[in-house]
């Protein structure tokens, strides 16, 4: 899909992102590339990389770079193609966590639709190593929807992770033009049959805004996530990576995003959300161990 340059809209102020500290961005992108890890930071071009980067902190990603499918609002590259998995990527993710220090941990990955499993053993395996090289880091897993295979579900919660996210990105009647391979019902089951599988965990899911949905729709999408146990939920703005991608239909007032946040903890009693222009599903994902101090389980 092409947009007319004519079509694509200014982007507002308030989406501008501080420069960030370039010597600190190399620190962590020269370890990440000497260890031969790839993040979503990178592959997915996320405004947030300076200040992440500049923290040392990073979303990595597993089992990618190519995706097995094609969102056309997502920037990683597609690659149907068949590929092993690397049995050596857990013992190199949990090293960068040791060296990067981290207390915690968010890792997810691209859609492996060409395994049996979706990839759950190998999140199984990151999360194994890295408790048993850092067991004090927290870790969250931001996972696919595994094709609604729910056995291979079970293996990636059966290695307790603190934090289970899986994105719903949008409200229903944009995806077959956002998610034209993801089901919304198969998003929601996932995350309520997460909940039902390890109660102690803390479950999570994000979306975007500016995709041409309605103000109701988004309101009806928070109650359909709270309905299915969720408890922290992520809103940003959707920013086009390219011409060939799904063009912004609109940029959000953050007025609007403060409602949503007010609305979704005052109202509907989530734990959190976290809510504005340039939040991603993983943005400062390291207050959850505020938030579990919080509402201890």
């Amino acid at each position: 899909m092409i947009h007319n340059t004519n079509d694509v809209l200014k982007k507002p102020d308030w989406l501008r992102v501080k420069a960030p500290q370039l010597e600190r961005i190399g620190k962590t992108a020269n370890l990440l590339d000497d260890l031969k890890l790839n993040t979503v930071c990178q592959e997915a071009s996320c405004p947030n990389i300076g200040e992440c980067f500049s923290s040392g902190t990073a979303t990595f990603l597993i089992m990618g770079p190519g995706c097995t499918r094609a969102c056309p609002y997502c920037d990683i590259d597609f690659d149907r193609s068949k590929r092993e998995l690397d049995p050596t990527e857990p013992f190199r993710l949990a090293e960068a966590v040791l060296r990067m220090k981290l207390k915690h941990v968010v890792i997810t990955s691209v859609n492996r639709d060409d395994i049996s499993d979706g990839g759950a053993s190998q999140f199984f395996e990151c999360v194994t190593e890295i408790r048993r090289v850092s067991p004090k880091t927290t870790i969250e897993l931001l996972i696919p929807d595994l094709c609604g295979n729910w056995d291979a579900l079970e293996i990636v919660l059966s290695a307790k992770p603190n934090v289970l996210n899986h994105n719903i990105e949008t409200v229903p009647s944009l995806y077959k033009k956002v998610r034209p391979q993801g089901n919304y019902e198969r998003s929601l089951d996932l995350l309520k049959r997460t909940k039902e599988f390890l109660p102690s965990v803390y479950t999570k899911s994000g979306f975007m805004l500016g995709l041409g949905e309605k103000d109701d729709e988004v309101i009806n999408l928070l109650i359909d996530l709270r309905n299915n146990d969720v408890d922290i939920v992520t809103i940003g703005q959707y920013l086009s990576p390219g011409p060939n991608h799904l063009p912004v239909k609109r940029f959000v007032e953050p007025s609007v995003f403060n409602y949503l946040k007010v609305l979704g903890e005052n109202e509907l009693n989530f734990l959190q959300i976290v809510s504005s222009p340039l939040t991603r599903s993983s943005y400062h994902a390291e207050e959850i161990q505020k938030l579990m101090k919080k509402f201890p389980r």
